[in-house]
């Protein structure tokens, strides 16, 4: 390191590719563990230690730090560090994606809306961790063919959250590559996307009106504006969770749910919970639970 800081005073180009970088000790572990936790919500346990450490490297390289320290030092204060924050933290989210994922809990919104069609109008659908898009405009997608087209058709919109800044621009944009519509009806292809160069497409106009993009902090839930929605979707997000905060913000999404709405989580996402409003949905394929009418 003798070696790098020299050059970097002789006035040498560095070319932090090949900087070496030591390990994350454990009571820098600790401390880059409790500031995600504080800020986020999500919980990284020690046996995550060397993807925290690969993430962090990645975006040390980019803007020439070598010292764990010295980064948390610049990402600490707020509201200075604030922007170097929003894109370390989106590096660190998980957005493996696509567009009709988990299909089973989507058939059952499908079901869910057309079985309620009648009842209520405007329909209101809340994706909760929509990372790039892809999720809330299935959902979009889906509300349309379920609730039907023009002027016989429930009214809808979509709510959709993130953390991640870069991640809900992308969202806006709704531009995807191909790969990443594969699991789709080619005739839902047709008529909600158009082909904007040879393997990208971006969601129509029409599809991007029904839903609203807004950041939104997971450990903050409670202060969340959106009340009486029909579906909150919530699904691959509680597993980056302490059980115990799983639980406070279950408690927080059914307070959100109109009385009859349904809330669909994860698999395995919220063991040994249970609230008085709710029952779960008798679905062995998903997991998802129904507001009681009177609650």
């Amino acid at each position: 390191m003798d070696k790098v800081r020299n050059d970097a005073l002789k006035g040498t180009v560095m070319n932090w590719e090949k900087v070496p970088y030591s390990m994350l000790s454990d009571a820098q572990f600790l401390l880059w563990q409790a500031l995600l936790e504080e800020r986020t919500g999500m919980y990284v346990p020690l046996e995550r230690k060397s993807l925290l450490q690969s993430n962090l490297i990645i975006r040390m390289r980019e803007i020439g730090c070598t010292n764990y320290d010295q980064y948390y030092a610049q990402i600490l204060p707020k509201p200075s560090g604030l922007l170097e924050w929003s894109i370390l933290l989106d590096r660190l989210m998980v957005q493996e994606t696509r567009f009709y994922r988990n299909s089973e809990s989507l058939q059952l919104v499908k079901r869910f809306l057309e079985r309620g069609r009648a009842k209520r109008s405007p329909v209101n659908i809340w994706s909760v961790g929509c990372c790039t898009g892809e999720e809330p405009y299935t959902l979009a997608m889906l509300a349309h063919e379920s609730l039907g087209d023009g002027e016989s058709g429930a009214a809808f919109g979509i709510s959709a959250t993130d953390i991640s800044l870069p991640a809900l621009h992308k969202a806006r944009e709704g531009i995807y590559n191909g790969r990443k519509l594969v699991d789709l009806d080619p005739s839902w292809v047709e008529k909600y996307f158009r082909k904007v160069d040879g393997s990208n497409y971006q969601v129509a106009d029409e599809l991007k009106r029904r839903v609203c993009f807004s950041m939104a902090n997971m450990v903050e839930i409670d202060k969340s504006p959106l009340r009486h929605m029909d579906v909150i979707y919530c699904q691959n997000v509680l597993i980056y969770f302490r059980k115990e905060r799983r639980h406070e913000i279950l408690d927080c999404l059914i307070e959100r749910l109109a009385p009859g709405g349904m809330l669909v989580i994860g698999q395995g996402e919220a063991t040994n919970w249970t609230h008085p409003w709710v029952a779960r949905v008798p679905d062995n394929q998903t997991l998802a639970y129904l507001r009681h009418t009177d609650s």
